[in-house]
């Protein structure tokens, strides 16, 4: 077997069938150095641009590998649209209009990628910019239908347990994959929150998405 077969065997453990021949290619007309990593609490995804000064001078992306293939696909393109950012609009914000703007295209170039019931919310989604946040919400929260022995009520996420409350940072929650650690929602910074650990005073921020479980006396 050659190593490209085995890169695309890789990818297709991964990706929707339909993916895998573009994410390859892609990666490799970019010549992306492409890292798929354990799971995160703090990210699902990472890009890094080449750094001429000291650094490494290739285009770097991770994705965890416990997603399913779906939010595997959906947080690719995610870095992905900051690599096309990075090329077409250098020095622009992060989440910007014009990372908006490439992530949308990329959601519209792939939509057929993803399962049908997800299908209208991403063209809604990629109509207008800005993106919304709560259909963004609503589509990763259809994409976990797909994870293995999903039920809804085990997938409590810090976005969806603070949507509405009028005072989050009252409520007190542990995230599954540190259940050791009781912390208190301060702020949201985008697609994290700031989080205090009140029996250390230390400070995390923690992905919107991440999977938490709320302390019973809440």
């Amino acid at each position: 077997m050659t190593t490209q077969e085995q890169y695309r065997r890789i990818l297709s453990n991964h990706l929707p069938p339909q993916a895998v021949d573009w994410v390859y290619s892609y990666l490799d007309r970019h010549r992306v150095h492409f890292h798929i990593t354990r799971q995160r609490t703090s990210k699902l995804g990472d890009y890094r641009w080449p750094q001429a000064a000291g650094g490494h001078d290739y285009h770097e992306i991770s994705v965890n590998g416990d997603l399913n293939r779906y939010l595997f696909l959906w947080v690719f393109l995610h870095e992905a649209a900051h690599l096309e950012t990075h090329l077409k609009h250098p020095g622009a914000a992060p989440h910007g209009h014009e990372w908006q703007g490439e992530y949308a295209r990329l959601i519209a170039d792939h939509a057929h990628c993803f399962p049908p019931e997800v299908q209208g919310l991403l063209a809604r989604y990629v109509r207008r910019i800005p993106l919304s946040r709560p259909l963004l919400r609503q589509i990763e929260e259809t994409l976990h239908h797909h994870d293995d022995g999903y039920r809804p009520e085990e997938h409590q996420t810090l976005d969806r347990l603070l949507a509405g409350r009028p005072n989050p940072t009252d409520i007190r929650f542990r995230l599954k994959s540190r259940p050791d650690m009781e912390l208190l929602p301060l702020e949201r910074r985008r697609t994290r929150w700031l989080c205090l650990e009140p029996a250390t005073g230390r400070r995390y921020t923690v992905s919107a998405n991440a999977e938490i479980t709320l302390n019973q006396d809440n």
